[in-house]
């Protein structure tokens, strides 16, 4: 019998989230794995529904299929469904689990699994973009913006728009094995397995209000990034002594500034891989980590991937960064 996955629509569908699910599970790959997944387009409220460019998609299933499905793909809705998703439809994706289907959301899809308290004390992702609100509307939540996708068994959360991809996939490869996925990749063009995270396209931490106390001294930070800097170093530039710069500096920031500063070192270093030619070598002593050890190790840890692979992926023709 056909594993039944069951694609939640409601109006302003985003296209490529519909899209996806569709690609993976909805054509008949029997020649791969026979059975294949047999997908329904279940439908999250009544009237004409259609996706966010203007395409009217037929629903002919409806929220008690959806409960009855194995699996259960929420991508992601318009924002009315995000703050204040239907009662009906949080108890029928409430009820779906409750039944033993396996629950997953794409990009902003999560807002709905969070709305149910299904990702309470769960490592849970969205899309970077939704990163501050989505912490803070479900602080039970534990919100890792880095990842493509989070796989907690029963309950699966992936990242922007094109991680939907890899989460699919990922479910094909739970279900039939790597050898399953890796050919419904190839049939698709899209690799199987992509290193990193989201983490790689999110861009840089947001510095300091420019009018703030802090700023001048931030300003000179990045200017003398190459140099050793310390608290007591920034805290003279800001006339504050190093515990009130400290406290003021995670107060404004959210952050300590030793981990501002790696932050940074990371961001000119992703630019000079983008523009120059400069070797790894020379950009880890430019940027101030002194060795290109150094520099694979907090690139790769803020990142989550090599200097080398971020080179290959993003390298664009463009006057270097002076």
């Amino acid at each position: 019998m056909a594993h039944t996955v069951a694609l939640l629509v409601s109006d302003q569908l985003p296209v490529f989230e519909f899209a996806v699910p569709c690609e993976v599970f909805g054509i008949d790959r029997s020649d791969i794995v026979d059975p294949w997944y047999e997908l329904k387009l279940c439908a999250a409220e009544p009237g004409t529904l259609r996706t966010a460019g203007g395409l009217r998609v037929d629903t002919p299933y409806g929220l008690d299929h959806l409960v009855a499905a194995d699996t259960v793909l929420v991508p992601g809705c318009r924002r009315t469904y995000q703050v204040e998703p239907p009662p009906r439809l949080v108890e029928a994706l409430l009820a779906a689990h409750a039944r033993g289907a396996r629950v997953a959301s794409l990009c902003a899809g999560a807002y709905l699994l969070a709305a149910t308290g299904l990702l309470d004390g769960r490592r849970a992702t969205t899309h970077w973009m939704n990163a501050p609100d989505f912490t803070w509307r479900f602080p039970a939540v534990t919100f890792d913006p880095g990842v493509l996708y989070v796989d907690e068994g029963d309950v699966l959360t992936s990242a922007g728009t094109g991680a939907s991809i890899d989460l699919c996939l990922h479910i094909v490869r739970r279900d039939h094995g790597a050898a399953v996925a890796n050919e419904v990749a190839r049939r698709m063009v899209v690799p199987p397995h992509r290193d990193g995270g989201q983490a790689q396209y999110a861009p840089p931490v947001a510095g300091a209000d420019p009018h703030s106390e802090l700023a001048p001294a931030l300003e000179w930070a990045r200017a003398h990034l190459a140099e050793r800097l310390t608290v007591d170093r920034l805290a003279a530039v800001a006339h504050l002594s190093p515990r009130t710069f400290a406290r003021r500096f995670r107060d404004t920031l959210g952050t300590t500034p030793l981990t501002w500063l790696v932050q940074q070192r990371v961001r000119v270093a992703q630019e000079l891989l983008e523009t120059s030619e400069e070797p790894v070598e020379r950009i880890a002593v430019l940027v101030g980590f002194g060795t290109a050890a150094n520099l694979r190790q907090h690139f790769h840890r803020v990142t989550s991937v090599s200097p080398q692979t971020y080179r290959q992926v993003f390298r664009r023709r463009r006057s270097p960064v002076r």
